[in-house]
């Protein structure tokens, strides 16, 4: 056995073995059921509850509970926005940052709210201490609590049967946050913290180099920030422009294990917490497969992609050897595999933390990670946005599968009709909308293109990252793009929004459209969906939509780049 295939091994292995534990306990938490902390923590949310003057019994119809959502995430965004705009007068600023600008404000806030954490700022020297944790870190919670509820609302709709409700969302969002993310977040803080990440609130340091020349050296509450960003899986946000390649973030491959990890650890566990809920475990396991198929698949290519190198290389005598890998970029502490496999997994989970750079990685490289975002962010995806949005493409999937057998196509027992395709294809149409329409628009926009760090193809592939990682909220940018702009600032800002709550809201409305019909028992002549031949079908119907949608682009974008480079010619 080759020795790069032992990490992505050993991460699938140590993933399975959490799965099913971790999707039980959340099972149990969402189900109201007693776990391990309920004694702790029933106290605090019944105290949470009391203050607030939330009924926890009381629940919502779907409409309801999109309300809830769309007015958590206005106060939230608004609360975050004087954060920033108020940051140099508030405590915990011993470095006396300024105030951020108000279109900057605006797209930060969009940002960690929405669960995409774009940053068009060096975190290190643009945010107090203060803005990372009361401001930022809190919304790395919220976000991804909002994320989960919804996930679960989702589930319980196409669970339940002839109920008008789909739960309560300020009690969702409750125990997400207080029984699975701050748990989580503790325990990997120390143990961040024990293999180096670093944690204090003292001011930047100084120090001289070895040359005798001085560097000054960032300081910060880096652990606490650093797990939640990854446990959210849904934002990025790095407390260091670096973002994981940063020796202070990420101090060593054991580390940078355990990050991986723990982007993908709430996704995985949910689709065992989805077979729960619907009372068939198989559900849960073959999106899980399916999940896990597409994550190394792109790994797989990603990784041969900068481990066969740069194909101009060939064509110009500078004394390198064209079969060399592509190292550019690349923190050497990791080297191909570990910075492919944490790329992939960032873009699949819809995280955006890097720990390379992935504007210098090979097209074909760089188009792995463009495809795991325009696919949807659904390979793992997002805390709860990978699971609603791999059940989106389930709906479309036995939609054609009944198709094809002849039969009225049918999910969990319940039909799958016309309004459900329809709210589907809403749900996935503003997010393709954003990334085309948008990267259409700028490609032609004098204000876009002053911000561009590339031409010809690769600037294409620029443009087409930003909006397609905006609209999918996942945060990762080619860095050569001048993002901090007034046009760039607001049309991201406008994409993460669109992308984030069209397909939160439509498929919201599915379920709730769901809940109320009564599932039946299933027959010979529906097609299963928890079988094998069900998986295969799903990739089949992931990579045809995703194809046809964005194939165009990517041929103009960086399949067309590497052609280039192939026959020697460069930007």
């Amino acid at each position: 056995m080759s020795i790069h295939l032992l990490e992505p091994i050993a991460l699938f292995l140590l993933l399975l073995a959490v799965t099913k534990p971790l999707g039980t306990y959340m099972f149990c938490v969402f189900s109201g059921e007693r776990t391990a902390l309920t004694k702790v923590l029933g106290p605090l949310e019944r105290l949470i509850y009391k203050l607030c003057r939330v009924h926890a019994r009381e629940e919502m119809h779907w409409s309801r509970y999109s309300l809830s959502l769309l007015l958590f995430s206005v106060v939230g965004t608004l609360v975050l926005y004087a954060v920033v705009r108020l940051q140099y007068v508030l405590p915990g600023n011993p470095m006396g940052v300024r105030a951020l600008a108000p279109d900057l404000s605006f797209n930060t806030a969009v940002s960690f709210v929405t669960g995409t954490s774009w940053q068009a700022y060096a975190g290190e020297s643009t945010m107090s201490y203060v803005t990372d944790m009361a401001g930022i870190a809190v919304q790395d919670f919220l976000s991804a609590a909002a994320g989960l509820a919804v996930a679960i609302a989702i589930v319980r709709g196409m669970a339940l049967s002839k109920v008008e409700s789909l739960g309560n969302f300020w009690v969702d969002l409750v125990r997400s946050t207080l029984y699975i993310l701050v748990p989580l977040s503790i325990v990997g803080s120390v143990i961040f913290i024990a293999g180096g990440v670093i944690q204090n609130f003292s001011p930047s340091i100084t120090a001289s180099t070895v040359e005798g020349a001085r560097q000054i050296l960032p300081m910060g509450p880096v652990a606490s920030e650093e797990i939640i960003k990854l446990l959210s899986a849904s934002d990025g946000g790095a407390f260091f422009n670096a973002s994981s390649a940063h020796p202070f973030e990420n101090p060593s491959a054991f580390v940078n294990f355990l990050q991986i990890i723990a982007l993908l650890l709430i996704p995985a566990a949910l689709t065992y917490t989805f077979g729960c809920m619907v009372k068939d475990r198989r559900q849960g396991w073959v999106l899980f497969g399916v999940m896990s198929v597409l994550l190394f698949a792109g790994g797989l290519g990603m990784y041969a992609a900068e481990a066969h190198g740069n194909p101009s290389i060939a064509h110009r005598s500078i004394g390198a050897n064209a079969t060399q890998p592509n190292m550019e970029g690349k923190e050497v502490r990791f080297g191909i595999v570990s910075s492919t496999l944490y790329e992939t997994t960032s873009t699949a989970t819809s995280d955006g933390s890097t720990n390379a750079s992935i504007d210098s990685m090979t097209p074909l490289g760089g188009m792995v990670a463009l495809v795991n975002m325009m696919l949807g962010e659904i390979i793992f995806g997002g805390v709860g946005s990978g699971l609603y949005g791999m059940l989106l493409f389930v709906v479309l999937t036995v939609f054609l599968a009944g198709l094809m057998i002849g039969r009225t196509p049918e999910y969990l027992g319940k039909k799958i009709q016309a309004r459900e395709v329809k709210l589907a294809l809403l749900a996935m149409l503003p997010t393709t909308f954003c990334a085309l329409g948008c990267s259409a628009w700028a490609s032609v926009s004098p204000a876009a293109l002053k911000g561009l760090g590339n031409s010809g193809t690769h600037g294409l592939t620029e443009l087409l990252y930003a909006f397609t990682s905006t609209a999918s909220n996942n945060g990762s940018a080619m860095a050569s793009l001048n993002a901090n702009t007034h046009f760039w600032n607001i049309t991201t800002g406008l994409a993460m929004l669109a992308g984030r709550f069209t397909t939160m809201i439509a498929m919201l409305a599915m379920a709730g459209g769901l809940a109320q019909k009564t599932a039946a028992e299933p027959t010979p002549f529906v097609f299963p969906t928890n079988t094998f031949l069900f998986g295969a079908l799903l990739v089949a119907v992931i990579f045809i939509v995703g194809g046809l949608t964005y194939f165009p682009s990517l041929a103009l974008g960086p399949i067309l780049e590497h052609l280039q480079m192939v026959a020697g010619k460069v930007f």
